[in-house]
């Protein structure tokens, strides 16, 4: 397949220069390489700028709740576990309000792939600071500068036991399209934060700071002590690593694990309907 494929003609709601732009363009570049057809492809997301990228690319979507795409992601992968899904959210979405589904997905090890683009704004509320907004960072609420500790995804999902933990950035499409190539083919659940530069809310992370306050890893990737260190770097001194961060055996996914796929591995949405076997059960409990 070609990029191209999964072209949807839409009116884009997002600013000219958008980072998001960017993430659109090298997903379908991932996806064409994969020849994976819109058919079989799911994308869920929350709400926010980059809740909007399904609806720009041809595929099978659904629009959730603002931080809490990640159940919708996972049951559609275990109803139908022969479908690609793909959970694309934005910082504040899923690091803010979908913090929690964050946290316990990742312990659950769905097969599904996160994509999260991180500008380190609330880049669709008028410019808030978000999880990840720098130390000192001001906006129209906070006036005098952020001052917590930014939220740390990378080393969040690795102390987790995620197994496959990336980070890449919008300004290079071919690298993030390598690395979304990567995700997607990984069996289990697969992290990628895309450093996403927000023209239009924050002028302090542009594409040029992130150009030079980033840098690509060459480490070993299945070393989790050493992952773990890279994915502190960049937080109070030094750049931010790009790149696979950690990558191990996904191991047993969620959908595996459930047992109504221990001795039927069909699919749940092409079974046969019984609807005398759930009246029966809902008889049996009001007679409890």
């Amino acid at each position: 397949m070609k990029p191209e494929d999964y072209d949807l003609e839409a009116d884009v709601a997002w600013c000219p220069g958008c980072g998001n732009f960017l993430i659109l363009r090298a997903l379908k570049m991932a996806l064409a390489e994969l020849d994976i057809p819109p058919e079989r492809l799911v994308l869920v997301s929350g709400i926010g700028q980059a809740g909007k990228l399904p609806q720009y690319l041809k595929c099978n979507y659904f629009n959730g709740l603002h931080g809490r795409s990640l159940p919708a992601a996972v049951a559609v992968k275990a109803v139908n576990p022969e479908l690609t899904v793909i959970d694309v959210s934005g910082d504040g979405c899923m690091y803010g309000e979908g913090g929690n589904h964050f946290i316990h997905n990742i312990r659950r090890n769905p097969d599904i792939t996160n994509i999260v683009h991180n500008n380190m704004v609330y880049g669709l509320t008028k410019g808030q600071a978000s999880p990840t907004s720098q130390p000192g960072f001001r906006t129209p609420v906070q006036v005098h500068g952020v001052f917590e500790e930014p939220f740390n995804p990378l080393a969040v999902a690795i102390a987790l036991g995620a197994t496959f933990v990336a980070r890449a950035f919008a300004g290079d499409i071919e690298r993030t399209r390598d690395i979304l190539v990567e995700a997607i083919r990984h069996h289990g659940y697969a992290l990628v934060d895309i450093f996403q530069p927000c023209v239009t809310f924050n002028r302090v992370n542009t594409f040029q700071w992130f150009r030079e306050n980033t840098y690509y890893t060459n480490h070993d990737t299945s070393d989790r002590t050493l992952a773990f260190e890279k994915s502190l770097e960049g937080y109070g001194s030094g750049k931010f690593p790009l790149g696979i961060i950690y990558r191990a055996d996904g191991g047993a996914t969620f959908e595996e694990n459930l047992s109504i796929y221990h001795r039927d591995a069909t699919p749940l949405w092409r079974r046969r309907h019984d609807p005398g076997k759930l009246k029966a059960l809902l008889e049996s409990k009001r007679m409890l």
